[in-house]
Order: structure tokens, then C-alpha cells, then sequence
């Protein structure tokens, strides 16, 4: 009817431009040379280039190790058909001045439809490493709860004849009328109070965590102070808080333990010389294993020494391993089982130079 306004669009006043740039699934169009014609702006956080500086250059040298891509790509453009691949690792050439970054993408390339085709591509690419993520967390997180339960029965087994052989000992140890005899009762004695102490370890907390409404850096800070104390000469202990991280309810007691346990090892791996940073971040909607929470706290102790070791990085939260001569390879697994407690994980990235190991704690149950 005359007079009347034009019925209004859902999508307002979005271009399909922006509609395109809103999408996390990057969508980057390719000539028949393979040759990128346009790129989402998801697309473009992925290549590391803007929209301007990929226009026209063809998909071999955006990335290295890109044969298997270019392969599909080629598939899909020759048979005209839909042609998919899954966590293609890629590492774009726009980081190689600096550190390489590799990503893994699921990808799809789709012959265009209309007077174009068989001369255009869509390649969709659909970041993969979180879906990695989550799957290697539910794998570690599986077996921490297998590698708790073995260690336990195993502390439970070791600790009646440990209190056996003590008692023992003190009995002999009251028979004996010459110093230097008893000189080995002690020792007999002193060394099962070690093997209890470290056994008591194995155990770790009984009952569930007793959680009280903290802030977390409350119990950084406590951290730092203990980590400024102990650190060797030559090696400086930094802050680098982030104070939009809310309250949670944390056992105060058991997290300071899983960060000193951490942190000391930093110390150690840079006792000739160096730094170790302790960090927090607020992280919003991560899983953590299969789980999505709302919101997380990340507390991150970083350090600049050689890193792990690469035969050690897929065991190195299993009881008992360690590169020290005198350690227990203790540490981590029971630091790993109280962050657990509280529904998080432990998670860490290390190459020579720079190694972080990341506590992710849920947040839920802020006040």
C-alpha cells in the first residue's frame, strides 16, 4: 500500500562482506592458478597476511608443506567436485621472519557454481588444533586418573612393612649397648621415615579439596615471594598479573603446592642465568578436556632455559620420571592430580628458550 514502509531485512544493515569477516571458519577464494583472489578476515588471521598482501599469490607460497593442499586443490578444481581433507599441518611463510608457527586445518575446497565454474575455488579452513586440544586433554586427564589409582595401591602396599621395619629397628636399636652399632639402627630409621615421607607424597591429599573463595593472586603472590627467596643468584623472578581475573574458590594450600612444584623446576632449569615469569590471564569459554567452561582462570609460569626434553614431553606428567639424578619425578604428577582435583589441567608448550606451563583452573564457582 502506498505510504507504507519497505518490510525491513533480518540482517539489518550487514553487507555480505561483513557477514563473511564474522564467520570463525576462514573462506579464502582461488583462481584456477590457485591464486588467492579474497580472503575472509578469518582467513587472513590463519595466513597471518592481510587481504591485500595475498591477493594474487598462489597458495604455494603462503604456506610451506603445502603439497598436500595443493593436491586437493587441484583434485576439486579439475573434477569439479567437493574435495575435503583433515589437520593438514601448515606453516604460514608470513611467520617464518619470526618464530614458525605451524596450524592444523580441516579444509574443504567447493568449485564455485554459476558462469565461473571450474575456474574458481572456495577453500574453507577450519582451525583444528582445538579440537587437538580437547583430545589430548581427555587422553591426559584419563590417564591421570589410571596413573593416581596404580600409585596409590602401590603407596598403600609400600607403607605396612615400611612401618614394620621401623619398629623394628627401634627395637634393636634399644638392645644395643655400642654407639656404633646404633649408628645403623639410625640409619635404618631415618631412611623409612624418608621412604614414608615420600610415599605420603604418592598418596597425596585424602578427601576432596577443601575450597575457600580466593583471588587467585593472593596465592601467586605467595608464590613469588617463596620463588624471590629461593632463586639462585643470576636469576630474576617476574609478575606479570592480569587484574580482570575474578575470584573462584581454590584450596589455597594444594594450588600453592602444584605452582611451587612447577616453579621450582623453572628455577632449576635456569639456575646459570635467567628468568622465570609468573603470569596470570582470564580465558572465557575453553574446554578443558570434553568439558566448556564459562570462563578460566590461567596462571602460566614461563621460564627461558633449554626446555623439555623431547623424549620426556608425552610421559613427562607420569609418577616417577625425571631427568634429575636425585629427584623423585614426583612433582608434576602430583601437581597435576591437585589441579585436577578442582576440575582444571595443567598444559605446557617448551622449545630451547622458552618453556610455559599453563594452570588452567575453572572459574564456576566464583563468588
Amino acid at each position: 500500500m502506498a505510504g507504507e514502509s519497505p518490510p525491513v531485512s533480518p540482517l539489518g544493515h550487514f553487507d555480505s562482506g561483513e557477514m563473511l569477516d564474522a564467520l570463525s571458519t576462514g573462506l579464502v577464494v582461488l583462481d584456477a592458478e590457485l591464486c588467492v583472489v579474497y580472503a575472509n578476515v578469518s582467513a587472513q588471521n590463519l595466513l597471518g597476511l592481510s587481504l591485500r598482501q595475498a591477493r594474487g599469490h598462489p597458495v604455494s607460497e603462503l604456506f610451506t608443506g603445502a603439497l598436500p593442499l595443493i593436491e586437493l586443490l587441484r583434485r576439486a578444481l579439475t573434477a569439479g567436485e567437493i574435495c575435503t581433507g583433515h589437520e593438514f599441518t601448515l606453516t604460514p611463510l608470513a611467520a617464518l621472519p619470526a618464530a614458525p608457527a605451524p596450524i592444523v586445518v580441516d579444509v574443504m575446497a567447493t568449485p564455485l557454481e554459476g558462469p565461473i565454474t571450474g575456474t574458481h575455488l572456495l577453500l574453507e579452513l577450519v582451525d583444528a588444533r582445538a579440537r587437538q586440544r580437547i583430545t589430548r586433554e581427555t587422553e591426559l586427564l584419563s590417564r591421570v586418573d589410571g596413573s593416581r589409582l596404580m600409585v596409590r595401591q602401590l603407596a598403600h602396599e609400600i607403607k605396612n612393612p615400611l612401618g614394620g621395619l621401623r619398629g623394628a629397628a627401634q627395637l634393636l636399636e634399644r638392645e644395643l649397648h655400642t654407639a656404633a652399632l646404633k649408628e645403623y639402627t639410625t640409619v635404618i630409621i631415618n631412611e623409612a621415615d624418608r621412604l614414608r615421607a615420600l610415599v605420603d607424597t604418592m598418596l597425596g591429599p585424602a578427601g576432596p579439596p577443601l575450597k575457600l573463595s580466593l583471588n587467585v593472586h593472593e596465592i601467586c603472590e605467595h608464590v613469588y615471594q617463596l620463588l624471590r627467596s629461593e632463586a639462585p643468584p643470576g636469576v630474576s623472578v617476574e609478575r606479570d598479573y592480569d587484574p580482570s581475573v575474578p575470584q573462584g574458590r581454590f584450596a589455597r594450600n594444594e594450588i600453592i603446592q602444584a605452582l611451587l612444584n612447577i616453579a621450582r623446576n623453572a628455577l632449576q632449569a635456569v639456575a646459570g642465568g635467567g628468568r622465570v615469569v609468573l603470569r596470570t590471564r582470564a580465558l572465557s569459554n575453553l574446554h578443558i578436556g570434553p568439558v566448556r567452561h564459562r570462563l578460566v582462570a590461567c596462571v602460566q609460569i614461563e621460564d627461558n632455559g633449554p626446555g623439555v626434553p623431547a623424549e620426556l614431553r608425552q610421559t613427562l606428567f607420569f609418577p616417577l620420571v625425571t631427568t634429575k639424578a636425585e629427584g623423585t619425578g614426583l612433582g608434576l604428577s602430583v601437581a597435576q592430580d591437585m589441579v585436577a582435583r578442582h576440575g582444571g589441567i595443567i598444559e605446557f608448550e617448551s622449545r630451547p628458550g622458552q618453556t610455559v606451563f599453563s594452570l588452567l583452573l575453572p572459574l564456576e564457582d566464583a563468588a
